[in-house]
């Protein structure tokens, strides 16, 4: 049995924080960070059905999106090597891992309108990272392992799942427009897991 409580009270303090920071990306990245590191510090909240690896593609669950689309909760399930093309986001972002580890690797826009490979980072269990168009916005993230899943909580500034974004050509710079969607049809009903009876 998972302790839902845990994503209800980080959703809670999110929810408050984007409230109080309004266009402020900086002051809203800068209080949610510790709250995302607390909950992926703790594996014992994620239901079952939401942390189950896909043997062909990467899954992107949604756990939580703010009706006002303020902001939005998915977990990334990784399959042993899987790995997302380049590409962008649009809104701020945060990344904490849950299980496993990961390597996310920056691009920059080069010459000729090429993208350049810049920094790589594995990002363990318990670490957070960030992403926004002020920061740096492109990238690719995959999971460190070829044996073992890998599973990584993500709170964005929107709802993700129906931005339209896009996948880019590192080769080219040339880039395809997509919408990513959920892997998942419906959303965990939070008020009523794990409710007290």
């Amino acid at each position: 049995m998972s302790n839902i409580f845990r994503l209800r009270g980080f959703l809670a303090s999110a929810t408050r924080i984007v409230e109080q920071h309004p266009g402020d990306e900086a002051g809203t990245l800068a209080e949610l960070t510790p709250h995302l590191a607390d909950l992926v510090a703790h594996d014992d909240w994620l239901p079952a059905h939401y942390a189950t690896h896909d043997q062909q593609c990467y899954l992107q669950h949604l756990l939580y999106g703010d009706p006002l689309e303020r902001l939005s909760v998915v977990s990334f399930v990784w399959g042993p090597g899987q790995e997302t093309p380049v590409h962008d986001h649009l809104v701020w972002g945060l990344v904490g891992v849950l299980r496993g580890a990961e390597r996310a690797t920056a691009y920059h826009h080069g010459a000729n309108g090429t993208l350049v490979a810049g920094e790589s980072r594995i990002l363990k269990a318990g670490d957070v990272a960030a992403v926004s168009p002020h920061l740096g916005d492109i990238h690719t993230i995959a999971n460190a392992y070829d044996d073992q899943p890998s599973i990584s909580i993500h709170i964005y500034g929107g709802n993700i799942g129906r931005i339209r974004r896009s996948i880019y050509d590192p080769a080219t710079g040339a880039t395809k427009s997509f919408i990513s969607g959920y892997s998942n049809a419906t959303v965990p009903n939070l008020w009523v897991l794990g409710e007290k009876t």
